[in-house]
């Protein structure tokens, strides 16, 4: 596959690893409940220090929605955020950290190894996060940049992240041009409501037809398919919304890709989970494409 480097996994473990995506469906209730956390109205940065305090009410009341059996246990989650508040902090620091050149070497690699990839080519239509250099994310701009400057004839449509509330809800609206893009907090850049005919952005969530893939950003990752967001829960819930949309609708899954700088990636098990975590299929980091799902490992077939 070129520059695209695959690392098969067993059936087996593809099972186990994705067995909690059946309960993903208990996130937009729990999202509610993290309100009170009062989590910084933006998916990629880090809510108030508030939600420690929280914590252990919103593992009661989670473990309190659980209708369908699923094994949540207040104690363990508490156990489970607190191990998630040290990996975050670490993984910041290793960022920080990062020497510049390296990082825009790394940047570089996973960018070509996107868009030289088959399944990028072959998509449709996508969302993808806008990369923000305050926040250390893999950089966007080129895959975007990609996208924005085919013909109109040839171009994908392309959905970038709008954060709605506090209450981990944001939207994808497909946009045309990066002059559609303008400048929020800490200069995150994200679509306008309206075009400038005034005329409403289409959002994914009412758009004819499905996403191919998503192009997701995160903390922390591991080989294995699990992800550390940055606690605010945007990316989870809109996951889950999609997910659930995909199905109603009868359309085929979208594939999660995640970029990963080298010191993102984590030793499998290392990211502690909930059930409410949305697991990736696979990750793009300096090495290669990594698929984990059973979709991204035909991929590479």
């Amino acid at each position: 596959m070129g520059a695209i480097d695959c690392y098969p996994k067993s059936k087996l473990k593809l099972q186990s690893m994705f067995l909690h995506r059946k309960s993903t469906h208990l996130i937009s209730k729990a999202k509610e409940v993290a309100l009170v956390a009062h989590p910084h109205p933006h998916p990629h940065i880090m809510p108030s220090p508030t939600i420690r305090s929280s914590a252990a009410n919103l593992t009661r009341t989670m473990a309190a929605i659980n209708k369908d059996g699923i094994g949540v246990n207040p104690h363990e989650l508490d156990a489970i955020f607190e191990q998630k508040r040290s990996l975050r902090s670490k993984v910041r620091k290793a960022l920080k950290n990062m020497d510049p050149i390296l990082r825009s070497q790394e940047d570089n690699a996973i960018q070509n190894i996107v868009v030289e990839s088959s399944w990028f080519k072959a998509s449709k239509s996508l969302c993808a996060y806008v990369s923000s250099p305050a926040l250390l994310e893999v950089g966007t701009s080129r895959i975007i940049s990609e996208v924005l400057s085919s013909s109109a004839k040839e171009r994908k449509k392309l959905y970038v992240p709008r954060v709605e509330d506090r209450n981990s809800n944001m939207k994808m609206l497909m946009i045309s041009s990066v002059k559609d893009l303008i400048e929020k907090s800490m200069n995150i850049l994200e679509p306008a409501l309206v075009d400038s005919d005034g005329n409403q952005r289409e959002d994914v969530m009412q758009a004819s037809d499905p996403v191919d893939l998503f192009i997701v950003p995160g903390l922390a990752f591991d080989k294995s398919g699990s992800r550390l967001g940055r606690s605010g829960g945007y990316y989870d819930l809109f996951l889950k919304n999609y997910q659930e949309l995909t199905k109603k609708k009868r359309w085929k899954q979208p594939l999660l890709v995640a970029l990963s700088y080298s010191v993102q990636i984590i030793e499998d098990g290392g990211i502690p989970i909930t059930p409410f975590d949305i697991p990736m299929d696979a990750l793009v980091s300096p090495a290669g494409f990594i698929p984990i799902s059973g979709a991204a490992l035909r991929r590479c077939e």
